[in-house]
């Protein structure tokens, strides 16, 4: 779903009660769906073509040009993630592969595909595919590419996002270290984007984090999963109302604590989604200029509440996919006559290299939903002042160079084939009030905060603090105490380093087996001890190690893929083996329990490494120099030496994403309609008595 739906099904919740007290006047019927095919919605819509010819979207001589775009179908965009050697391999592949057919395997009468990478997007990690869907069923090429996307997305090396979408955490300008808010993050195409900028050293654990909140607990799942594909031990999701976001406590070193301000926060709100309307051809049917009016409030004061949660210093970004003044630069415009000085646009186009955009309006006239048009409050008819508000109004003419609003980004559909877009970058140059100069908590006494419990039990229910969220009731997340019994069997076997901080694993059961056991970094740890009762957290860790019972292990767990590249580094050399290039294609073609190879048929070398090996999970590395001659391709996967055989564990999307990195034949694996497929492994089939037990992916297992 994308930022459309967000701002449509809060605005849905916040019109609840009308839409319950017509009811009685509605006819029941059965299974009713009003709902139109895309394909046959008319994109026409008269006061939205009046509304922004009024306000001045664009040039006049733009403005046809405009509207013709907004009515087609939007191109799709996609963008090649995972470690620098990663992405250089994905990136090679992609250029000198798959669209270097599509644009070769044309007829000479046929206009080659305009598929290019978006040039302000780093290192060509981005691109853009002008195909339809009647291209990809008519050329295999085009097919190959449309697989390929698909099962990488699956992986988590590529992310299908909208080419707008893409700026807001890039003008964030985010580092390794930075303490990173994304505020209304689902359905986490942004976040996912955060996460990867944080690692983008290839360091496995920065000292860094994203915190990804979300007002809707059923999206904050979508959030699990999108961020499950990053597998980072360096996020944590949460479920509150972003305008009222609590302040959260994090440790100082000498014991005390603090309220933590962000370095970074994206505030992409909840918006109408005008600026979707090629993706989202329904808006058509129902747009209206009172749907910017009923969100500016909510708009505001996420915002605000954003600001107050950032550090002086800090970078917040504020984005929608409105075309919409009364939501974007009136917004914008509030805030920085609301807090004195504290904040500055930031002027950001030189970071965006390419990108063809509008500046900020400067101006605008405010409307009704009836299409009357005013310049200033003063001229509001007193029916629609209740509607209209004084601050939905541009700057005066004399003030304008004081909020300097042409600094925000506007990106129009016609520009370059694209959504519509605006962005917004502040910063926060000194605190809102007097009381942002000091963060540390004052020590709290016991006794008064146990006796302001009591006295709140006493309190009638519809008067007492609503301590549980809505949504699902979520298991604790327990970490490992200074002794740990399973942590012990696990280091002596893994030869784990003393720098490794075993405090940082947990779990999800307060008692019983422990069955997976998750990794998060130092400060998400922290974070979440200090704030589990007070903020409901959906999901935090990465999967570091899954107990499979064998009797023919030393140590009841096996080292996870998922967080194999936060483990690794502190795994001892006695577990790690080194494997070559044909090995290892061997391993991954062979992906059933039964048939995985006996030692005895890979290399000399291989067999000598595994010699002395004991059964149980091991750590397989592969290294290979790449063309561009500054980055390696560095290879890790989560390992089993049987008694006679060797073995890698591998979703069939990840074997696939392996193969193609190294080389390999994946035609059982490349589905399309001019290649019958092959059955996938049965991942759930039980395993020979020499191996581990195959984990399944789940989105509900990931969530929990």
């Amino acid at each position: 779903m994308g930022k459309r739906g967000k701002g449509f099904r809060r605005n849905h919740h916040f019109n609840h009660s009308n839409r319950n007290s017509n009811k009685q006047d509605q006819k029941p019927q059965e299974n009713a769906d009003t709902r139109k095919p895309y394909m046959d919605i008319v994109r026409e819509n008269e006061k939205f073509v009046e509304y922004y010819r009024t306000i001045g979207i664009c040039k006049e001589e733009e403005y046809d040009q405009f509207i013709t775009s907004m009515k087609t179908d939007l191109p799709a965009t996609f963008r090649i993630t995972g470690s620098k050697g990663v992405a250089s391999k994905m990136l090679e592949i992609v250029e000198e592969q798959l669209i270097k057919e599509c644009t070769t395997q044309q007829n000479e009468n046929e206009k080659p595909p305009n598929i290019f990478p978006l040039p302000w997007y780093p290192n060509k990690l981005a691109w853009q595919l002008e195909l339809t869907r009647k291209d990809i069923r008519r050329c295999e090429a085009y097919y190959k590419l449309h697989n390929f996307l698909i099962s990488e997305t699956e992986h988590g090396t590529i992310s299908r996002q909208e080419t707008v979408s893409m700026i807001p955490p890039l003008v964030l300008d985010v580092q390794p270290h930075h303490k990173i808010l994304d505020m209304c993050a689902a359905p986490g195409s942004k976040t996912a984007q955060l996460l990867e900028l944080l690692h983008a050293n290839d360091d496995p654990i920065p000292s860094g984090y994203v915190i990804a909140n979300d007002v809707d607990n059923k999206r904050c799942y979508m959030l699990v999963h999108q961020a499950k594909r990053l597998n980072s031990p360096c996020v944590a999701i949460i479920n509150n109302d972003s305008s009222i976001l609590p302040n959260l406590t994090a440790s100082l070193p000498d014991g005390s604590t603090e309220h933590v301000q962000f370095d970074r926060i994206l505030c992409d709100v909840p918006c109408s989604g005008d600026g979707t309307l090629r993706k989202n051809p329904d808006i058509w049917l129902k747009w209206t200029p009172a749907n910017a009016l009923n969100l500016h409030g909510i708009q505001s004061r996420i915002l605000r509440r954003g600001v107050e949660l950032l550090a002086v210093g800090g970078r917040i970004v504020y984005s929608t996919c409105s075309l919409n003044p009364v939501e974007n630069e009136a917004v914008i415009h509030r805030l920085l006559c609301e807090t004195d000085g504290a904040l500055e646009l930031v002027d950001v186009s030189a970071s965006l290299p390419g990108l063809v955009y509008s500046k900020g309006m400067e101006e605008w006239p405010v409307s009704s939903r009836n299409l009357e048009f005013y310049k200033t409050f003063d001229e509001v008819d007193e029916k629609w002042r209740t509607t209209i508000r004084p601050q939905m109004f541009p700057p005066k003419a004399e003030d304008r160079s004081k909020y300097n609003l042409n600094k925000c980004i506007r990106v129009l559909p016609h520009q370059q084939n694209t959504g519509a877009f605006f962005v917004a970058v502040l910063k926060k140059v000194k605190p809102l009030t007097a009381k942002e100069k000091t963060f540390k908590e004052e020590e709290k006494n016991p006794e008064e905060e146990a006796k302001k419990r009591e006295n709140e039990d006493r309190l009638p229910q519809n008067q007492r603090k609503r301590r549980r969220k809505e949504g699902y009731k979520e298991d604790p997340f327990v970490f490992f105490g200074e002794k740990e019994e399973v942590w012990d069997e696990i280091k002596k076997f893994y030869q784990v380093s003393d720098e490794f901080n075993s405090r940082c694993l947990l779990t999800r059961c307060a008692s019983g087996k422990k069955k997976n056991i998750y990794l998060a970094s130092d400060a998400i740890r922290d974070l979440v001890v200090q704030n589990q009762g007070a903020i409901k957290f959906i999901n935090t860790g990465v999967k570091a190690f899954v107990r499979c019972d064998n009797k023919n292990m030393k140590c009841a767990f096996r080292i996870a893929n998922d967080g194999l590249e936060s483990i690794y580094p502190y795994v001892g050399s006695d577990r790690k083996i080194k494997i070559q290039r044909d090995d290892l294609i061997s391993l991954l073609v062979n992906d059933k329990p039964e048939k995985s190879p006996p030692i005895t048929s890979l290399s000399p070398e291989i067999q000598e490494l595994l010699k002395d090996l004991s059964p149980g999970s091991c750590v397989l590395l592969y290294k290979e120099g790449l063309k561009d001659g500054t980055n390696t391709l560095n290879i890790n996967i989560s390992g089993w030496r049987g008694t006679t055989s060797l073995r890698c564990y591998m979703s069939q999307h990840s074997t696939v994403h392996l193969l193609r990195l190294l080389g390999g034949d994946i035609s059982k694996y490349d589905t399309n309609k001019y290649k019958k497929a092959v059955e996938p492994a049965d991942e759930t089939e039980e395993p020979k008595e020499e191996t581990a037990p195959m984990e399944t992916e789940q989105v509900k297992n990931d969530a929990q």
